[in-house]
């Protein structure tokens, strides 16, 4: 990610807009995906939890890694993780590219808003396929390569087409398309 796409921690009123679940809302994500009581989920760029803490509530005993290159950002999380009373929802600080877990750690690993913002999305989805199981799913949510209400410029978006591509290139399978977000592309892919 270079330094013009990255998010700015001292822009919290985006991440905190009430319209925000209205347009990704995180309760018909977890539907969607489908997942069956996971035991781990990691969040890459998970801000101020906006899935992460969700999530969280929907798990039995699993764990949800909420990643983010952003210290400051972190800092708001571990806030908000207090706020909303949740123990299972764990902050952690990565590199632009290298998230610091072990090896087929996850049951997923979710992006919202954030796969137009890498330099190299092979480089980042060959990570999302080191952390995932066997079998575990990578879930892209970002901003759809139109016009909408509020998001990024629409010249540095990636078309529902492009996330694709670069999911069949990392080696996904099962690479599925969900129309259900108003705004954004929601994509699927298996760990073969």
């Amino acid at each position: 990610m270079n330094n013009e796409k990255k998010f700015n921690p001292r822009c919290l009123e985006k991440l905190r807009n009430p319209e925000r679940v209205n347009r990704e809302n995180p309760d018909l994500i977890w539907q969607i995906i489908n997942l069956k009581d996971p035991d781990c989920i990691v969040d890459i760029g998970a801000g101020i939890g906006f899935a992460a803490i969700p999530f969280s509530r929907k798990m039995n005993t699993g764990t949800v890694w909420a990643c983010d290159i952003s210290v400051e950002m972190l800092t708001e999380l571990k806030k908000e993780i207090d706020k909303e009373g949740v123990s299972n929802v764990k902050p952690l600080l990565m590199g632009e590219v290298d998230v610091p877990l072990p090896d087929s750690i996850a049951d997923a690993v979710i992006m919202q808003n954030l796969h137009h913002e890498f330099d190299d999305a092979n480089k980042n989805l060959i990570e999302v396929k080191r952390l995932l199981k066997p079998g575990g799913k990578a879930v892209i949510i970002d901003w759809k390569k139109e016009e909408t209400p509020a998001g990024p410029p629409i010249e540095i978006r990636v078309s529902t087409e492009g996330i694709i591509k670069h999911l069949e290139e990392a080696g996904f399978s099962n690479i599925q398309s969900y129309s259900d977000l108003p705004y954004h592309s929601f994509i699927t892919g298996d760990n073969a």
